[in-house]
């Protein structure tokens, strides 16, 4: 028994097929879980990117029937920030369109426009969150379940044993502790990654809730001196 492999693969290869089970499930976890921490940082990191850039045109000088006409024609390709402009402006168009004149009127129905659109894109930009977030809860816990359970299947192999000794017991649970091992190495990206790109996401959402604010404001001003058509901020 002192000359027992102990090696991870020999370990994993002894173990009882509850806890190989197991192991093979929190493998295939964390590999989902690293696939998703990537989509994301790369998903997110086009969402600022695309902003920036919207934003860039949008304080430029560029007229605002222009800059809607361009988020019109590049729709698929628009970041975030530009499709909830482009609703606020599909939205006062056809309020126009339909003889309103009405300020109050024609602004609600904008701002209605761009919450509703900027609900949208938040659920869009969260997809995934919540994967992350339930294996950095559950992984510990799948795992501790086989280590659980290797630890049971070890004692009860040891019942027929007169004299018991940690040379004899050591594999057993060393067996059964990859198992936690493993539940840990899932969880623990997915703990930090889930943190970092909540506070990513929180940032972006504030950023884009500050964009329908200061945009509400521009229509308010241009309904305020111009009733016609937004031409310029």
């Amino acid at each position: 028994m002192m000359n027992q492999d102990m090696s991870i693969a020999s370990l994993v290869l002894n173990a009882s097929w509850v806890v190989q089970l197991v192991m093979l499930l929190l493998l295939c976890v964390s590999v989902a879980s690293w696939a998703a921490i990537f989509r994301k940082l790369f998903a997110l990191k086009r969402v600022k990117e695309l902003n920036e850039e919207f934003e860039r045109d949008f304080w430029s000088g560029n007229s605002l029937n222009d800059l809607y006409a361009s988020a019109t024609q590049n729709a698929k390709n628009a970041g975030p920030m530009e499709r909830i402009f482009a609703s606020g402006m599909r939205e006062y168009q056809k309020l126009r369109e339909r003889r309103i004149s009405d300020p109050g009127t024609l602004l609600d129905g904008a701002r209605r426009a761009m919450r509703a659109s900027f609900q949208r894109e938040l659920d869009v930009i969260e997809s995934s969150l919540s994967f992350l977030g339930s294996v950095a809860s559950v992984s510990p816990y799948v795992g501790l379940f086989g280590t659980v359970w290797g630890i049971m299947h070890a004692f009860t192999g040891f019942a027929g044993m007169e004299q018991v000794t940690l040379a004899t017991v050591a594999p057993g649970i060393a067996e059964a502790l990859v198992a936690t091992a493993l539940g840990l190495f899932a969880a623990i990206p997915a703990v930090i990654a889930y943190n970092r790109f909540a506070r990513d996401i929180d940032r972006v959402a504030i950023h884009q809730e500050t964009f329908i604010e200061e945009f509400s404001n521009i229509l308010q001003r241009n309904l305020g001196g111009h009733p016609g058509s937004p031409s310029g901020h």
